[in-house]
This record gives C-alpha cells, structure tokens and sequence, in this order.
C-alpha cells in the first residue's frame, strides 16, 4: 500500500523536486506539500499520515524553532515516523535533532542519491542517517571524547542558537515556555563555560560553529 508522505519546506522547488523523486517509484503517495511549520502542524491536525519529511529550520510562523517542532511532532504524534533534510554540518545541532526522536537524518545535497531508501527504511520503524552525517557525527564524537573539548547543555545550546539567530530573552522565553529569568541564567552560564563577554561574541561564536542555519 503507498505511502502517504507530507513534505515540508519553505522552498517550492525542493518540496516539487522530493516529490516528482518518491513518485517516480510508484510506491509513495498520495503528497501533501507544505511551506511552513505551522502549515505542517496544521495538515497533520486534519489527517493522518505514514511520513514526514521536513527541512529543519522553516523561518515564518509561531513555531520558527527547528528543535521546538520536531519535539512538538513527537509529542503529539509519536507513532508517525519523522525524517530531516537538513544543510545543517554543526554536529551538536544534529545531535539535538537526533535527541528529538526523529528517525531519519539525510543531509539535502545527499537526498536524491538516499531520500527513496530512507524513506522505506523509517516507514518500517528503522533509523536512517545518510552515510556522510553519520561519518561526520561518528568521528566528532571520537575527536571529541579525548579533547578535553567545552560541552553546552542541550539547553544551554538551544538559547544560545536562538539568541544569536536575533531573538531577545523574553521571545526565547516565550517560545520555550521557560520563564525570561531562566533563560538569562541559562545564557550567561553558557557564555561563562565558553568565556564569551558580549552579545558580538555570542553572535561570532554560533557563526563559527554553524550554529546559524
């Protein structure tokens, strides 16, 4: 029986190209195309679903978080399969995406070469992570367990994404459903274990690291 897939992304051409890629198969469909989180939040409130593709970070709408959607999808539809295509290369990023419960992981320029297998291998309760971002995350991991290297929270590194990416305290507050005192504290600890002095500093350090997607 075919698949029915929601696709979401906030470029057309990618949502068409992923789709005219599944339906050539002849196994996926029917499509549902969506531009925004809360579009996508929307669809899956009025029908069910077998897949959900979905770009990780969809600018417009209430929900403009990555990590606050697809743990909000989780939530609320714990049984319908979740797969990002991402141009995220910050391994701690796609660590937290992982973290969410999603269980596939494809890198966007990878996807035409994956996206079929990936998406059979989720829709059997499989996890998929594409060869090159396992690659990446794996010898991170490896660099990192000798390093000595400065660890953030799960929190502390959501903040500070969120802050450089040009959101104030309260919004960040807001959107995580933290209070504005928290979200203070759990900035400026970050910046001490990182010895950041400024929000420029803050703002370098996630551009550095490829936190700004």
């Amino acid at each position: 029986m075919p698949l029915r897939i929601i696709i979401a992304d906030d470029h057309p051409i990618v949502r068409s190209g992923i789709r005219e890629l599944l339906d050539s198969s002849g196994d996926f469909g029917p499509f549902i195309e969506v531009g925004s989180s809360d579009a996508l939040v929307e669809a899956m409130e009025q029908r069910p679903f077998d897949v959900v593709l979905t770009d990780f970070n969809m600018p417009g709408g209430q929900i403009t978080d990555g990590l606050n959607l697809l743990a909000l999808v989780r939530q609320r539809w714990p049984q319908t399969p979740v797969m990002v295509l991402t141009m995220v290369r910050n391994v701690g990023l796609l660590r937290a995406v992982l973290d969410t419960g999603v269980r596939g992981l494809l890198n966007k320029s990878d996807a035409l070469e994956e996206l079929e297998q990936a998406v059979r291998a989720v829709s059997k309760g499989q996890t998929y992570i594409s060869a090159d971002l396992r690659l990446m995350i794996n010898a991170a991991q490896a660099a990192a367990s000798g390093s000595g290297e400065i660890r953030l929270s799960r929190r502390e590194s959501e903040v500070m994404r969120m802050f450089a990416s040009g959101l104030t305290v309260s919004q960040i507050a807001l959107q995580l459903n933290r209070s504005a005192k928290t979200i203070s504290r759990q900035k400026m600890d970050a910046m001490a274990k990182l010895g950041l002095r400024s929000d420029r500093e803050i703002y370098n350090y996630a551009r550095e690291k490829g936190l700004l997607v």
